[in-house]
């Protein structure tokens, strides 16, 4: 995306990746809920595990050592101008769909159609910024976007799904069904048990083993997913061995529920896996939208009141970490830098939206000590509400001209963000501020958050190391008037239009990083969430007889790349 590929175009395989790695024997995951569709690229159904990963390949895929860096899969080379106004393709000429049937651009050019056309919204939306499409030659497909098209739609090409067109061009594309789908990948579907499980064989005329991208990847013979109703059913399956790989996220249960006899002796393994990668924004939103949450005072009252401490304690085991800023845990952040010149510049007509601690790099979330009896942060809240209009009285906080008690709802959808919910609304109730926490099904809850029909909810804003067009969607000024994007918040802000817009339009990585800063000062400075927390890495535990590479990716383990080291 930016600058030049880290790895030669010699190299051998991928830094995490072991070619020594040995191959066979099978593999058993586990999945929550059920499926009825094999087709993962249709809004409709719910597509089973596994699919778009074995079954179907794109023209490049990702080296997850980089920011966003893609290598030949499908494609062998690659070619594209300095303003990406279009990106040309050279197919390899080995590459073959698991009937052995020849990879043509042909077959690029229907999955292109077929994608814009009944593809998935993401699809739909990108492919559309392609003006048309070239066949200069047998092997190559030149596609040229539309007029300021974003740099990254090169990129985005290269990771299309590609289809057999003679496989798919007499089915209906649209419609689930549980027909085995073909594809180019490492595997082929060789059983289904609708709902239930759906089990992949490795395609031994592979035409792509001896890729340097797939060296010491795909090594197992058999990949199995299992479904099971909920976590608790997945988690006492794993206990019985009845699946071999657990990645958890819940902190009550890795600290109290691995006690069981396979941990003891041995035969399951648990380790805590670091990555570099930002991780992302799990927040409560403010909708500005709402009179009560126009002013930045309030909101940062709001916060104030928030006694991470006291629920990382009592709630979590002291697991998880703050989440300071939007890009935490990587070089985007801003948490505990001070502001460059180059991301002064860029801030510089914008500065008034931008806090002072913030710029200079000493801004931190205010902690307690997990008493429960924040004193100083009850003080300080209770100080900005009056700021902003507000005085305590009788023991509830009013709007000092009409009287008005200030009062909202948070919605919830799940028990886990109800627990928390409803301690921070007892913490609220200290400074007389009244927050009913009303939790609703999930279709409801998903209603209600698209349409913008609530006072504050949860979410959480995935984030990489190469943020791109979704931050438009998340953030812009744009999303904030627009149904169905992730501006819960309603951010209007235009200095976080032109970051964003910066951010698009960098073409060195230095660059890139100066705006991604400059970006997340702005969106900390707008007091837009009350932040939440994240793990501190990936808790991952698995049978024994399972082996990884000696080091991990910067996004953490890569499944692909394990193997089986003693068969049971």
């Amino acid at each position: 995306m930016h600058g030049a590929p880290a790895l030669a175009p010699d190299f051998s395989h991928l830094a995490y990746a072991n070619p020594d790695a040995p191959r066979g024997g099978s593999v058993t995951f586990a999945a929550i809920g059920t499926f009825d569709s094999l087709n993962p690229l249709i809004v409709r159904g719910r597509p089973a595990a596994g699919v778009r990963d074995y079954v179907f390949e794109s023209l490049l895929t990702r080296n997850f050592d980089e920011p966003f860096s893609l290598y030949g899969l499908i494609a062998e080379s690659v070619e594209t101008p300095d303003d990406r106004s279009w990106v040309e393709f050279t197919l390899n000429p080995e590459a073959r769909f698991s009937d052995g049937v020849p990879v043509t651009v042909e077959d690029v050019v229907f999955s292109w159609q077929t994608l814009k056309s009944k593809g998935r919204p993401n699809h739909r939306s990108y492919y559309s910024k392609v003006s048309r499409v070239e066949t200069p030659s047998g092997r190559r497909i030149r596609f040229v976007f539309e007029s300021g098209a974003d740099r990254e739609l090169a990129l985005i090409i290269g990771l299309m799904p590609v289809l057999p067109r003679h496989h798919f061009e007499h089915r209906r594309f649209d419609e689930t069904s549980l027909d085995p789908p073909l594809g180019s990948g490492p595997y082929v579907i060789s059983s289904v048990q609708p709902g239930a499980s759906i089990t992949y064989e490795r395609d031994p005329d592979y035409w792509g083993g001896g890729l340097a991208i797939n060296r010491g990847a795909f090594n197992f013979a058999t990949v199995r997913y299992d479904y099971f109703r909920d976590e608790s059913a997945r988690f006492e399956a794993f206990k019985k061995g009845l699946y071999d790989f657990q990645h958890d996220g819940d902190p009550a249960r890795w600290a109290t529920s691995y006690e069981f006899p396979a941990v003891k002796d041995g035969r399951v393994l648990r380790e805590q896996v670091s990555r570099s990668t930002p991780a992302g924004m799990r927040g409560l939103a403010f909708n500005t939208r709402r009179h009560i949450f126009a002013d930045r005072r309030v909101r940062r009252a709001l916060t104030l009141m928030f006694d991470f401490e006291w629920l990382n304690a009592n709630l979590y085991h002291g697991l998880y970490a703050r989440t300071q800023g939007y890009y935490d845990g990587s070089e985007l952040s801003a948490v505990g830098r001070p502001a460059s010149a180059a991301e002064r510049a860029l801030l510089e007509p914008y500065l008034d939206a931008v806090d002072p601690d913030v710029l200079d790099g000493t801004y931190t979330l205010e902690s307690a000590n997990s008493s429960g009896r924040n004193r100083a942060g009850m003080r300080a809240a209770i100080g900005l509400f009056a700021e902003a209009g507000y005085e305590l009285k009788d023991g509830r906080m009013v709007d000092a001209a009409s009287a008005e008690p200030f009062a909202f709802e948070i919605l919830v959808a799940e028990r886990r963000q109800e627990r928390y919910a409803l301690a921070y609304a007892r913490m609220l109730e200290r400074i007389g501020v009244s927050a009913t926490v009303r939790q609703v099904d999930s279709v409801q809850y998903q209603t209600r958050r698209q349409t913008y029909d609530f006072d504050m909810v949860e979410h959480f804003w995935y984030a990489s190391l190469s943020p791109g067009n979704e931050q438009n969607f998340y953030w812009s000024s744009r999303a904030a008037g627009e149904e169905g994007t992730r501006n819960y918040m309603g951010a209007r802000n235009p200095g976080i239009d032109a970051m964003i817009a910066a951010l698009l339009d960098a073409r060195e990585r230095e660059d890139f990083v100066t705006a991604a800063r400059a970006l997340d000062r702005l969106l900390i400075s707008g007091n837009y969430v009350i932040p939440l927390f994240h793990l501190p890495g990936q808790w991952i535990a698995y049978r024994s007889r399972l082996a990884h590479p000696q080091r991990h990716s910067l996004d953490g383990y890569k499944i692909d790349t394990w193997w089986v080291e003693r068969e049971k």
